[in-house]
């Protein structure tokens, strides 16, 4: 208990990076964004009844697309890794 499973090195990229939780996060939002975006489009061409679902969506799309930005911007600043 309390040990660390692997060492930086053994995590390490191909490239010699370790894997950051902001790069985590990136990814995370990216793909809450696209899902969003994509479902929201689909319902309002195929559902347009429960147009208030769409909307939902696209609000979390616009949101998931600002912490994209602001995470990269943030990766961007803090460097590599």
């Amino acid at each position: 208990m309390g040990e660390r499973e692997g060492t930086d090195d053994e995590r390490a990229l191909p490239g010699g990076q370790v894997p950051s939780a902001l790069t985590l996060w990136l990814w995370l939002a990216g793909i809450g964004a696209v899902f969003c975006a994509v479902v929201a489009v689909l319902l309002f061409l195929w559902l347009p009844e429960p147009a208030w679902v769409a909307w939902v969506l696209v609000i979390l799309a616009v949101i998931a697309a600002a912490d994209f930005c602001w995470i990269a911007r943030r990766a961007r600043r803090d460097g590599p890794g």
